[in-house]
Formats: structure tokens, sequence, C-alpha cells
């Protein structure tokens, strides 16, 4: 299996690799993001198996079957001893790993529904990103030891991306992280996760902006090629595609606990702010999974839900970006969005760059509109989306509490919220859980009038000691910030 750049040409064969190379690469050097040369089919006898896997052997299992498809270049037996270690009760707290929770059965006779939760937050941070993060850490590990290396991470978080990624890597003699995050953007809870953290490889800055613009500084960074070279920056982002790999693995996983048989279809709905987690399960349709519709379910940043209504895809600026209650969807710039667009566009990689380069560039927007592929977003790839506001996620957190003693965080509530929009009828609606409510107590407090459960070993984390980092958005300050700490 070899990658390509979303920004490839279609004859340019030259800037395919394999995955070591952009496991530890992140952004290709033309700035767009890895993708697989073609998606390996799932067929009904390996669906058929995969499922007795998962009944039989548990989730490590199956994500060594997914992942295999994918890495040819780790031996087998290593890839799935990571596998064994990443997914595991001792780190997830729980077998099944991913476990599903059905809300509301479908009614007989009805045509109605089930409608379902899969947790996904059971990690060391309590959100998803541990999922892949976890995955990630292994792999990095794994590989730079066999080549002798060491790796700089830079990333940018909204949120819970920063603290999965520091909980993974943090005490590896053979990595050093880098994580931005927007000064005063989290939630208090987000905030003293990762700044509590005081091992030496872990470096955390506090930018000056939102997180638009602390991802716009990993890009910079990134595409400076003779920077990344000498100071060996990879990322720990969803631009990098093991991240989203692992993500798939969970849309397998939910689709195996929703169904009874390979014939059966289900929907999925995600919340999402850079398109990573959706993508994913994008990845897993493609490769044959029964989904019928993906639901984008975003906050009051738009920005995805106002392109698969209109076709227009515009970015917001600072200014423009809502500080909401679901913080880590307060994205205007989807960076994850590009791989669904090459797809979309039939992998025509100089279009993509035209768009994803000069048009946001120049004028922050480009329309598809007028493209009849884009009418293929909902028909071909099932993709339909829908929004949620502050109002929306205290209703939704109170009802799911009062209906069924279920609390949910209020990520899970805009999907929730939207999910019920879209119910098809027969047809299992499965609602990504993203993260605990700890994470977000006062809007469950403003919602329920109560506390959310912490986990006893984040017991006072927000008193504890900090280590960060205050910086403006300024590319050139978070360069010499590395070139000092890796000297």
């Amino acid at each position: 299996m070899k990658y390509l750049s979303t920004r490839a040409a279609r004859t340019d064969s030259s800037g395919r690799k394999r995955f070591c190379e952009i496991l530890l690469e992140g952004l290709a050097p033309d700035g767009g993001l890895y993708l697989p040369e073609h998606y390996p089919q799932v067929d009904a006898a390996l669906l058929a198996r995969w499922r007795t896997v998962w009944g039989e052997q548990g989730y490590a299992a199956l994500a060594f079957e997914v992942l295999s498809l994918y890495i040819d270049d780790i031996p087998a037996a290593d890839l799935k001893a990571i596998c064994d270690k990443t997914y595991t009760e001792a780190v997830f707290g729980t077998p099944q790993i991913v476990p599903l929770t059905k809300l509301e059965d479908a009614a007989a006779g009805s045509g109605s529904a089930a409608l379902c939760l899969e947790a996904l937050s059971n990690g060391p941070t309590l959100a998803f990103k541990d999922m892949a993060m976890q995955l990630l850490g292994n792999l990095f590990e794994y590989e730079l030891a066999r080549r002798g290396e060491q790796l700089n991470i830079l990333g940018a978080t909204s949120g819970d991306t920063g603290s999965a990624a520091e909980y993974a890597m943090r005490g590896k003699k053979s990595v050093r992280v880098f994580m931005t995050s927007p000064a005063g953007r989290m939630s208090p809870f987000q905030q003293a996760q990762m700044f509590s953290l005081m091992d030496e490889n872990i470096h955390n800055i506090a930018v000056d902006g939102v997180f638009d613009d602390c991802q716009d500084m990993v890009k910079a960074v990134s595409n400076d090629l003779d920077f990344k070279r000498k100071y060996r920056i990879g990322t720990v982002n969803s631009i990098n595609w093991a991240r989203l790999l692992a993500q798939v693995v969970y849309y397998f996983a939910g689709y195996f606990q929703a169904t009874q048989s390979d014939s059966e279809k289900v929907c999925f709905t995600v919340p999402s702010g850079n398109f990573g987690n959706v993508c994913a399960g994008h990845v897993a349709r493609m490769m044959g999974l029964p989904i019928d519709k993906l639901v984008v379910a975003t906050n009051e940043n738009d920005v995805l839900d106002e392109f698969f209504r209109t076709g227009v895809y515009r970015v917001r600026g600072s200014a423009d970006t809502f500080e909401t209650s679901s913080p880590s969807m307060d994205i205007s710039k989807a960076s994850n969005f590009e791989r669904f667009v090459f797809d979309l566009l039939e992998r025509d990689g100089a279009l993509v760059k035209s768009l994803f380069g000069a048009a946001l560039a120049d004028r922050g927007r480009f329309d598809l509109c007028a493209d009849p592929r884009f009418g293929q977003a909902a028909g071909r790839f099932g993709f339909v989306s829908g929004k949620s506001t502050h109002g929306d996620r205290l209703r939704t957190i109170r009802k799911t509490w009062e209906r069924f003693g279920v609390m949910i965080d209020t990520h899970t509530a805009d999907a929730l919220k939207v999910a019920r929009e879209q119910l098809r009828a027969g047809v299992p609606m499965i609602v990504l859980e993203t993260a605990l409510p700890i994470k977000f107590a006062a809007t469950i407090v403003e919602a329920l009038g109560r506390e959310p459960d912490r986990p006893a070993r984040f017991e006072g984390i927000e008193a504890l000691p900090r280590r960060v980092t205050a910086m403006a958005a300024d590319v050139a300050a978070v360069k010499a910030y590395i070139a000092q700490h890796c000297s």
C-alpha cells in the first residue's frame, strides 16, 4: 500500500510513500494530506469474518484486521503486538473498549429506528481522541526505535487532541510534544489536564487567538521543509493519516454491535469541527461498511453544515468564530475536509490544490454548487448535516438525563439533537459520544443543576500547578521556541 497527497497530480507517482514514512511526516511536502492510493474493499465474506473476530476476540483483534489492510511495512506480529498493547481494559476501563448503549429501541411494527450511543471516551483523558492517540503513541515509539531517531511533535488543539496526545506521549524518550491551544478558550478541566503535566518532553503553548490560528501555525511550520527536516517535526492532529486510520476501526465495532446481520445498514451521526472523526466514517463507508448516511453535526460554527447545504465552503476569521459551550468544535477551517473533497472531485489533485490553496487564500471560500459532483456528497457518499445551538444543547442534555438517566457532554448533545432530525425508518442511528460530561461541567450544571461525576484520579486537577507558555499567534515565535528546546 502506498499513499499520495491530496494535491498530487494524477500522473505524478514520484511522491507515493509507504505507511511508516507518512507516519512520521504528517503533512505532505506540497501542503496536502495523505490518503491511500485506493481504499481496500471489505466484501461480504470479509465483513462476516470480522464480525466473528469482534465477537470472539474483541477490539484489539478487529483493529489489527483493519490496520493490516493499510500497513504492510510493519511485520504482522509486531503490528498485532502494538494493537494488543493499545486496546486493553487496563487502558480503556472496559473490555468492549467502545460499548454501545441503546437509548431507544425500534418500536415493533412502527418503522421507527433504534437510537444508540457508542461510547468513545473511556480512555485516559476521557475523550474520543484517546482511541487514536494511544495507538499513535505506540506506533511512534516502535518506528522511532526501529530507526534510532527522535521526533518533535507540533500540534494544535481546541481541547481534547492536546491532552490525548500529551498523555499518550508523556515520558517517551524519543518524542517531544509542542502543543498549541487558544488561550482561555478551552474548559477549565481541559486546560488543567494539559497544563498540569510536568513531564520534560511536554510543552504547552497558549496562543493569543482561536484554534484556527493554532492550526495555521502548525501548517506553516510543516510547510517550511528545511525547518521541518532540521528539527524532525511531526504531527498528531488528524492531518496525520495514522490518527484517522485508527478511528476507522470503531465504525466497524459500532456496526457489529448495532446489527444482527451484515445485510443491515446503519447511520452514524458525528459531532464535527475539523472533519477528522467523520472522515474516518467516510473511509469505512468507502471500504464497504454498510453505512446509509453519515450525519455531520456542527455547533454555531457551521462551516461544514453550510457546505453540505449549499456547496459553499467559507472559512471564518477569528472575529467570526464563535466561542461556544461545545468548544472542541469552535473551528472554522476544517483541515480534514480536504480529504473528502479530493474523493468528491474524483481525486483531481490539481483542482484540490487550487481550491485549498489560492481560492481560500485569496477569497476565503470556494463554491462547488455548480459542479455536478457536489450532488454526490449526499447521494454517492451519504453525507447530510445539521446544526445545534447552546439552547439545543441544554435541552438535549436535560431530556436525555430525564428520559434515560444518561448524562452526555455538550458535543454529544449537538450530535444527538441533529441525529433525531435525520432518523430513517428501520435504520439504526449510532451517535458517536465524544467526551465525558466532567470536561464541560459548567454547561452540565446549567442544564441539570448538578455537577457531573468526576473520576477519582482527576479530583482537584484544576488546583494543580501549571506549566504553560503564553505566545502570540506568530509562526516565527513558535519556531524559535522549538529551536530553543531542541538544542
